[in-house]
């Protein structure tokens, strides 16, 4: 393996596993501040003892989550020097943004809910859980608008060779950001919504409170099912957005090796990557690939052999057509798995974790050669000076780091979401500060 190989590896392996707890932390902020706006409102004990019971599930993963976030950073400056210099004056107001705004605004308040329960007026209490809620959001809107520059260039002029932010407006109207942070958030919700509904489901089947883990189920549903459906609208939208601003990408989900019009959508086909241009189609729905990917009918969708083309005498020499086997597999496990959680809302823990781990397939190896869409090649982002044996050496640290922090989180997990709930209030004590100790 190149070092480009590994470093990509490496990368894909530490994002992909922070990714695991950010769904996580966004879904089950939201969820906590219901079940407290519900107690706030009702007065009604178990939804007190749902929101102190699930709480603890959000704080292990938002603490797991800043462990596995911060090796991610580490991991930018150690292999993509050359990328990092490129966009470093593009990428440092949305990142610093990020650190001095939704981080801080995030754990300031996290702390104040943890510490503040028998110390703030409830009101006051209740606003520091959906504050919480909000920054966890907003935090993803500032990564997912750097994110989204690399796949639509905006906002930016070339200074000395060097992108240059220039309208940092521009980052928050991009049309690959608007779509694809309306598509994050919604399948955070459905991340959380079905966490919920598992834990509760386990309890109900071993005996926890028939009449309290009920209510989170109940929840857990009516926030799961508009999720989920908004979750594949809003796909089908950023799919139009990207065939817009990325054609390679979409034609290689489909494996589309020439121009189609009308165009279908095979569920299921033998061949068609990169070494076998001749796939075999097992079942095809006619003209969804064109609906998919231009809101038409009769839509067209360029191959990739003439966008192979096209990209050569606009960029120069290269082979500009991404890893097709994982592009058109990864975008049949994200809607295949998605509709399967519509179908029957998913009871178990992998299902949602594996639709956002291969819609982040979809969105960042379609991207491939570029590291930047149109302005570096992955190739060329790499740093000069990292060898093979330190990227192994890391490679493995990060793996035996990521396996240790996965297992803490797992273990974790299943010890409180299998803890009986904190026992119920007296009437004497409906009035009395809650104590500040959520276990």
């Amino acid at each position: 393996m190149t070092n480009v190989d590994l470093a990509r590896v490496e990368f894909a392996f530490v994002t992909i596993n922070h990714f695991f707890f950010v769904p996580i932390t966004i879904g089950l902020a939201f969820l906590t501040a219901l079940l407290q706006t519900a107690w706030y409102r009702s007065g009604r004990d178990d939804y007190l003892r749902l929101t102190r019971f699930f709480g603890v599930l959000l704080v292990i993963n938002v603490a797991i989550g800043v462990v596995t976030g911060i090796v991610q950073e580490f991991q930018f400056g150690m292999n993509w020097g050359a990328y990092s210099r490129l966009v470093g004056n593009i990428f440092g107001a949305p990142l610093a943004m990020e650190g001095l705004a939704a981080f801080f605004l995030e754990s300031t308040f996290l702390g104040l809910w943890l510490f503040g329960w028998d110390k703030l007026p409830r009101r006051l209490h209740l606003l520091t859980i959906w504050a919480v809620s909000f920054g966890s959001m907003l935090s993803a809107a500032f990564i997912l608008a750097a994110n989204s520059w690399m796949q639509h260039p905006v906002g930016y002029t070339m200074v000395s060779g060097k992108p240059q932010l220039n309208d940092i407006w521009a980052l928050f109207t991009n049309p690959v950001f608007v779509w694809g942070y309306a598509k994050v958030l919604f399948a955070s919700l459905v991340t959380g919504a079905v966490v919920m509904l598992a834990v509760s489901a386990w309890q109900l089947r071993h005996g926890g409170d028939r009449e309290v883990f009920t209510r989170s189920a109940r929840l857990a549903l009516v926030v799961l099912v508009p999720a989920i459906l908004f979750t594949m609208l809003v796909g089908d939208e950023l799919g139009v957005i990207e065939a817009r601003y990325q054609p390679m990408k979409i034609a290689a989900a489909e494996a589309q090796w020439t121009t189609c019009q009308p165009c279908s959508f095979s569920l299921f086909q033998i061949g068609g990557g990169n070494n076998d241009q001749t796939p075999t189609e097992i079942i095809a729905i006619p003209h969804l690939l064109s609906l998919l990917a231009t809101n038409h009918w009769n839509g067209q969708v360029v191959g990739l052999n003439p966008l192979q083309s096209q990209y050569t005498k606009q960029f120069g020499p290269g082979y500009y057509v991404p890893n097709v086997f994982i592009q058109y597999w990864a975008m049949r496990a994200m809607a295949y798995l998605g509709v399967l959680v519509l179908a029957i809302s998913v009871w178990g823990a992998v299902l949602p974790f594996a639709m956002n781990t291969a819609g982040w397939f979809l969105t960042e190896s379609g991207r491939q050669p570029w590291i930047v869409q149109g302005i570096m090649l992955t190739k060329n982002g790499i740093s000069p000076t990292v060898s093979t044996t330190t990227l192994w050496i890391s490679l493995v640290a990060f793996v035996l780091l990521y396996g240790t922090l996965a297992t803490v989180d797992l273990l974790l997990m299943l010890r409180y979401s299998r803890q009986q709930l904190p026992p119920p209030r007296t009437e004497a004590d409906a009035d009395a500060p809650v104590p500040a100790v959520l276990y």
